[in-house]
């Protein structure tokens, strides 16, 4: 049987370098957002840097936790205007902030977004093919007829999507059952995030979780080499 990895990783708001550094990995990219929504963290906000530091951007996601992440509605959209300002103005003397100023303006005054899923998943699809140049497969957990809770859900998202591996987050091995997913005939890897190269950075001191847009701004074409081409060359 051919080998198939997928990865299985609920959607965020401009996500860090590592985020990308996975779905380079992997054959297949799902984004499981059926599932419940959780407050203050990644899903629904990012940091970037500033010269006064490093700075939150939020989405209106507001703080109920009784909803999956697909369903979390932005009804105000009079924050895109003010995220793409406060990127405007930490970046622009970034080496490659010119480069890819339009099509990250873009994605905050050419759309007015009505979830966050449709946000996040559009975002990361966009930076990952037209900027970093990965040709993963994409895909939606609300494809996919899902039965069976956590982990056994899981591993029948797997089987549908035709893995033969799956690549995880190094923080799942503190709830994952290996012999279940051995038993299913599903090769478990789990992904390391560290020996990630410094890059040059505006406002120091160096900080790698920032979102990608950090790297991409102060490195351009050469940010892939820093999330996963720095491993190529030393092999």
């Amino acid at each position: 049987m051919r080998r198939h990895t997928v990865g299985v990783v609920q959607s965020s708001y401009l996500p860090w370098k590592g985020y990308f550094d996975l779905i380079h990995k992997v054959d297949t990219f799902v984004f499981y957002d059926d599932v419940q929504f959780t407050k203050s963290d990644w899903r629904s906000r990012n940091r970037i840097k500033t010269p006064q530091g490093l700075l939150w951007l939020s989405t209106p996601a507001g703080s109920r936790i009784d909803r999956l992440i697909c369903d979390v509605e932005l009804t105000s959209h009079d924050w895109q205007r003010k995220h793409w300002t406060a990127i405007k103005q930490s970046y622009s003397k970034a080496p490659y902030f010119k480069t890819y100023q339009n099509a990250v303006e873009d994605l905050y005054l050419g759309h007015s977004w009505r979830s966050l899923s449709e946000l996040n998943q559009f975002v990361i699809q966009m930076i990952a093919t037209e900027i970093l140049g990965i040709d993963t497969r994409f895909r939606d957990s609300r494809e996919f007829r899902l039965e069976g809770k956590r982990q056994d859900r899981l591993l029948n998202l797997l089987r549908a999507a035709g893995a033969t591996h799956y690549l995880s987050g190094p923080s799942a091995r503190s709830y994952i059952d290996d012999k279940a997913f051995e038993e299913a005939g599903i090769h478990l890897e789990y992904h390391d995030y560290s020996g990630y190269p410094i890059y040059p950075q505006l406002y120091p001191p160096f900080e790698h979780q920032v979102s990608v847009l950090d790297l991409i701004f102060n490195t351009g074409p050469q940010a892939p080499y820093y999330i996963w081409g720095h491993r190529e060359t030393k092999s």
